[in-house]
């Protein structure tokens, strides 16, 4: 009643509450938790704000050296990433991301590297968030956000600039399972429909998403508790499988197409298995100690012992049984670990791409059910013991988060640069072609040209063959002045299937300035049965042939190379001195004024030449 009184005082004064509501104070936390999450993020990131584009690893293809990324937005660059195949990928969504970064910051690499962070900030509260709402355990769902927001095993996927598709498709991954649990608790069309808008574009971002209807079905299992008889679970998950589905058979015809995959002669099935199983386990490992990171590991392949591999999946089988017989128990300790199971599988290596047996990037939204496994286990278990090992579990739990900062700040600098990035790599893993290569390309970069030479040769001495490293020390030994020695290398990586036109027409430039017209035709007509519309090698072609005196085949291939790339102002030049020597002056004075609108610079004296000539014949 309105007038009551209680304990002598008037109404207005025991009104006010001794304590804040539950509901107040749980809204403080959550914010509280949120901060401190954005805080520690940042902090342990730091470093790759200052960290510049990492060519040797794409970032050039990527974005720096990518017309159609650096232009920004526009609707030629959009539809392109919609129709195109570029880096054995469909993810339009991602290279979009990409284009406004280019609108926003143009080529500052710390614009780039500001936008990943963001979006792992963003992954780390919409983590928080997600597992809190389904849950109610706040400070739980607090302790598998920091995991997740500060384990240095994702340094990789932040501060690796190519990599914006794993951060990307992570935030839209979250925003999915956020829109799936609105729709548990209110089931109707609408909310349906964002859990398909956010699933869509997710794909969109990176195939890695194909694994996510699955895990939404370990999610109804814990913690929402929707495996009642009678409910129609994977029915309504069929459009996330189809769509999942579809995004598979994209993926297959990207990768086929930009030749990213391993034969199974290169890597037999037994490898991949064997690999795959050992994989999941050096994961866990890593996780536990994060030590001796790079951006590669190689991949052993035929000499991988028979023993560690058989091992590793005899093991992963048992604890796979182990922990799905404890599932009424322990029904988060099993959602977690098949969530580690499932999300991986998609880059564990069955189907091989690239010559990497493992990668940091790949554990990016994996580790997830790991560190839920971790955060809902160890408390039940010390809670069957005294209050000591509560209180001994926080202390370690709390200190971990931290300590892991510091090793993420600490790994987030090695990828300042190419040069630290692999200078650390050969420090930490064992010797590879690969890593030997993209040190050498590092210090090209850097104009070191006796050092790359250096780990290029080293990286050619590799078994098998990596065609790769004798292409880039061809281009190394040409830029220091040793054109032969570099023919030679070209040959090689040919021999040993780079065979490329773009090759060929290396080879055939540096034979044109050797002196030999006869093999540079050769290699330049072997490169244009590989790609008729090679414009650079008809251009070239046509410089051999006029240097041999026939000056009409020489226009024809100028011609032909206008045609295929009529952006180039080169074949405009050529075409203006063939047509001057021809005595069209007309034609020489239309060409020479192309040349100039696609930015060249003719001789200005040959250019006056033209005008008299022209003024000569109007007089």
């Amino acid at each position: 009643m309105a007038g009551r009184i209680t304990n002598g005082e008037p109404p207005s004064q025991t009104a006010k509450p001794t304590k804040e509501p539950g509901a107040a104070r749980d809204v403080k936390l959550r914010v509280f938790i949120c901060l401190a999450l954005a805080g520690v993020t940042l902090a342990a990131f730091w470093p790759v704000l200052r960290a510049g584009f990492t060519e040797v690893l794409d970032d050039s293809f990527y974005v720096k050296l990518n017309p159609f990324i650096t232009n920004g937005l526009t609707t030629r660059g959009i539809v392109h990433a919609f129709t195109s195949f570029d880096c054995a990928n469909w993810h339009p969504l991602t290279w979009m991301s990409h284009m406004l970064d280019c609108q926003l910051y143009g080529l500052n690499p710390a614009g780039h590297h500001a936008t990943s962070l963001l979006f792992h900030v963003a992954n780390a509260l919409l983590c928080f968030v997600v597992l809190s709402r389904m849950t109610g355990s706040v400070w739980r769902s607090g302790f598998v956000a920091a995991l997740f927001a500060v384990h240095p095993l994702h340094v990789e996927s932040v501060a690796w600039i190519s990599e914006r598709k794993d951060v990307l498709s992570a935030f839209l991954w979250m925003l999915t399972m956020y829109a799936y649990v609105l729709y548990v608790r209110r089931p109707d069309a609408a909310a349906y429909g964002f859990v398909l808008v956010f699933y869509a574009l997710g794909l969109m971002s990176k195939p890695m998403l194909v694994s996510l209807p699955l895990v939404l079905l370990l999610l109804d299992f814990w913690p929402l508790r929707r495996l009642e008889p009678g409910r129609r679970l994977f029915l309504e998950k069929a459009p996330l499988f189809a769509m999942s589905a579809a995004s598979c058979v994209v993926t297959l015809f990207a990768q086929r197409a930009g030749g990213a995959y391993a034969s199974l002669e290169l890597i037999p099935i037994v490898d991949r298995f064997g690999n795959a199983a050992i994989s999941y386990w050096a994961y866990l490992a890593k996780t536990i100690w994060p030590a001796r990171l790079a951006p590669f590991y190689p991949l052993i392949g035929p000499h991988l012992p028979v023993w560690k591999a058989a091992g590793a999946g005899i093991a992963l089988a048992v604890a796979t049984v182990l922990v799905v017989r404890s599932r009424a128990r322990y029904p988060y300790l099993m959602v977690g670990w098949l969530w580690y199971l499932v999300t991986l599988v998609p880059v564990i290596g069955l189907v091989q791409v690239g010559g990497q047996s493992m990668a940091d990037r790949y554990t990016y939204v994996p580790l997830v059910g790991i560190f839920v496994a971790v955060a809902w286990l160890v408390p039940g278990l010390v809670a069957a013991r005294c209050g000591a090992w509560a209180k001994l579990a926080s202390v370690c739990g709390a200190a971990l988060i931290p300590a892991l900062a510091v090793c993420t700040y600490v790994q987030a600098g090695f990828w300042h640069d190419s040069r630290t990035l692999f200078e650390h790599a050969l420090r930490v893993t064992r010797p590879s072609a690969f890593a030997y290569d993209c040190l050498g390309q590092a210090l090209a970069n850097q104009n070191d040209l006796p050092g790359a030479i250096a780990q290029f040769r080293k990286a050619t001495k590799a078994l098998p063959p990596y065609p790769q490293a004798y292409l880039d020390l061809g281009h190394a030994l040409d830029m220091a002045g040793n054109t032969r020695d570099a023919v030679i290398q070209w040959r090689k990586a040919i021999r040993f299937g780079l065979d490329k036109p773009e090759l060929h027409y290396n080879i055939a430039e540096a034979l044109f300035r050797l002196a030999d017209a006869d093999q540079a035709e050769r290699e330049c007509r072997i490169a244009l049965r590989q790609d008729r519309s090679f414009g650079m090698a008809h251009n070239l072609l046509g410089v051999i042939l006029v240097s041999r005196g026939r000056l009409d085949d020489a226009i024809r291939e100028w011609r032909t190379a206008v045609d295929c790339d009529p952006d180039n102002q080169e074949p405009h030049g050529n075409l203006a001195r063939a047509y001057f020597e021809k005595g069209d002056y007309r034609a020489a004075w239309d060409e020479v004024q192309t040349q100039m609108r696609l930015g060249g610079r003719p001789d200005p004296r040959f250019v006056r030449e033209i005008a008299n000539r022209l003024a000569a014949l109007r007089r």
